[in-house]
């Protein structure tokens, strides 16, 4: 029975398994390697401070997310007659104060770093990838508020984007376009971005100091 089984997942003649469960198992021990994906174990240089704040900017991410999912579902003008709706908008927005802040520490922390190096490239550009992409998601933002503060912002980013020639179709004047664009495009490029950010990083590993040799 367990040589049929073994047989039965091989494949025929020798060939592996061609169905798409096998295909998937093998593309993912390819794109990180064994034991990369959740690791027990770091570098001793990890532990400066330096290499903490990717971990603070994934925290934030996820309590802008949380935060921005309740705002959704109680609605556009929901925290502007609730306590509880207020405090939620609050922690929305002190969330994305603090992932901004802690993102660009995090940036320039490796760009003295010289993070690039090491094959390191693609790490390095999908990292400020994430960063833009989060400052075009924080703008629709407050593009979204549904208050004079709004209207003044989209007034202010009107003549500047139709400049550029992108006014055709993002327009910022449109409360209902910058909503769904805040709520659900934006928050997915975010995340897509984020989560091939990291993988890279469990690939080729955190990048070590300058005056750390690789094998050290």
């Amino acid at each position: 029975m367990n040589a049929q089984l073994r047989a039965a997942t091989a494949g025929t003649a020798g060939h592996p398994a061609t169905n798409w469960t096998t295909w998937l198992r093998g593309w993912i021990s390819r794109l990180v390697p064994p034991g990369q994906a959740l690791p027990d174990r770091q570098p001793a240089y990890v532990v400066s401070w330096i290499y903490v704040f990717g971990v603070l900017t994934l925290a934030a991410l996820v309590v802008v997310l949380a935060s921005g999912a309740v705002l959704a579902a109680g609605g556009v003008a929901w925290w502007h007659v609730s306590s509880l709706g207020h405090f939620v908008n609050s922690l929305h927005l002190w969330s994305v104060e603090l992932l901004f802040a802690f993102m660009v520490i995090h940036l320039w922390g490796k760009f003295w770093m010289a993070a690039w190096r090491g094959k390191r490239v693609l790490t390095w550009v999908i990292g400020v990838l994430a960063f833009v992409v989060s400052i075009g998601t924080a703008f629709t933002g407050y593009l979204s508020q549904s208050n004079f503060d709004a209207q003044w912002i989209s007034a202010q980013a009107k003549d500047g984007l139709n400049s550029v020639g992108i006014g055709a179709w993002f327009n910022v004047l449109n409360p209902g376009q910058m909503l769904l664009w805040h709520v659900l495009l934006l928050p997915v490029a975010v995340g897509v971005v984020t989560v091939w950010h990291v993988v890279l990083v469990r690939r080729h590993g955190v990048v070590p100091p300058f005056d750390v040799e690789p094998g050290d």
